[in-house]
């Protein structure tokens, strides 16, 4: 019998084998076939990649010499000409500018660019609603006291008598140092720097000014009322920071309160980096609202569109429910003024768990207003409607009773 060898590709094929055998055969002689195909594509792709010769390489690595010698050569003639131009005390270390030197925190100033959905405050108000709270202002208002009134007044008083100075100024409240001539003229160019200031790092010597013990006569030398919108949002965030809740709240209360009603009255609106720094303000909040908030209606002249927009930032911005239930039990002892309601119904709408004594110290703010022969403004009833809503549950039989009197009489 004559056996036939039938020549498959890789293997031979016998044709008296059986069936199965063949088939199986087959299928292994194919995968076979495809691995040296894909060997062979493979060979042939690392085969065809195109290299660089050397020669033009080389070329290539002198321009690239070239270019790189001109890139310095004329960043050295910017920076002589730029240090030509700018005076010697701006190139110390106090704007920032030595980079070895650098402190690990100078990364932590640099400008946060999050909106958190906050823009200048343009108020549209109702003109009833103004002249309504005009008839609650103190006529005898006092004007409030700035860091410039403070420190003058203590400046003259020290040259004037110093035991006299002495007998009338607390120790622990204000620390007049003699200072080196250098060190006045430094913290001068600093605040000429912070009357032009848009963006950036802060000056190094500025940073420091939170620890040191004489920092409101230190803050004093910069002229605060000079500094941009920008630059008191980026101090704030620094004493914020930086500062204990005593030291925050005379800061809030001599340079950032008086800028802040100064940008309302002038341009009717707050600038969106002193909105931003009343943001960063509540960072200390008993600071917050003993510095800014009590001050402000404390004076009487608190004026419904500085109301409404004070008040914004604590609807917006979340707050202790003790540091906001103290608060609220300070304005309602306060004399009424109408711009009360604002802030109090801006406290009440954010639904604490109150305690007790809260409630009912402004439970009593109504009541106590019963007697009052003025007329009281719509913002007073919406105030206490918002009291009735909220906090309906916690009122006792008492002072539903008082409520339901004061709604008859009212």
């Amino acid at each position: 019998m004559v056996k036939r060898n039938l020549k498959g590709k890789g293997d031979k094929l016998s044709a008296n084998s059986a069936l199965n055998e063949q088939l199986e055969e087959g299928n292994v002689a194919k995968q076979r076939e495809q691995l040296r195909e894909k060997q062979k594509r493979k060979r042939d792709n690392s085969e065809g990649d195109e290299f660089v010769p050397d020669s033009l390489s080389s070329k290539i690595l002198n321009e690239a010499r070239k270019q790189l010698l001109e890139d310095q050569l004329e960043g050295q003639g910017d920076a002589e000409s730029s240090s030509a131009r700018a005076p010697k005390k701006q190139r110390g270390n106090w704007l920032g500018k030595d980079e070895k030197n650098s402190d690990d925190d100078d990364d932590e100033e640099e400008e946060d660019q999050d909106d958190n959905g906050f823009e200048d405050q343009i108020i549209e108000l109702d003109p009833q609603d103004e002249a309504d709270l005009a008839r609650f202002l103190k006529k005898d208002a006092a004007q409030m006291n700035t860091l410039y009134d403070i420190i003058q007044a203590k400046i003259e008083a020290k040259q004037n008598d110093a035991e006299l100075a002495v007998s009338q100024v607390d120790p622990n409240e204000f620390n007049m140092r003699d200072m080196d001539a250098e060190v006045v003229e430094m913290y001068e160019q600093i605040g000429q720097y912070l009357s032009k200031y848009r963006s950036g790092k802060v000056p190094k010597a500025f940073k420091i000014i939170p620890k040191m013990i004489n920092w409101e006569q230190i803050l004093f030398l910069t002229k605060p009322e000079t500094w941009t919108a920008a630059a008191m949002y980026q101090a704030t965030r620094l004493f914020a920071s930086n500062m204990n809740p005593k030291m925050c709240q005379r800061f809030y209360s001599l340079v950032l309160l008086p800028r802040l009603r100064d940008d309302i009255d002038e341009f009717k609106k707050l600038n969106y980096h002193l909105y931003q720094a009343l943001c960063k303000a509540i960072y200390k909040p008993a600071a917050f609202f003993k510095g800014l908030i009590l001050p402000l209606l404390e004076s009487g002249s608190c004026t419904l569109r500085e109301a409404v927009i004070f008040s914004s930032v604590l609807t917006k911005v979340p707050i202790p429910m003790f540091h906001s239930a103290a608060a609220m039990l300070r304005i309602a002892e306060m004399e009424y003024t109408g711009a009360n309601s604002v802030f109090l119904r801006a406290l009440i709408d954010k639904k604490y768990a109150l305690p007790y004594r809260a409630i009912d110290g402004v439970v009593n703010h109504f009541i106590r207003l019963k007697t009052d022969e003025r007329d009281m403004p719509v913002l007073w009833h919406q105030c206490l409607l918002s009291l009735c809503q909220r906090y309906k549950n916690d009122l006792n039989a008492e002072q539903k009773t008082a409520i339901y009197e004061l709604i008859r009489v009212s």
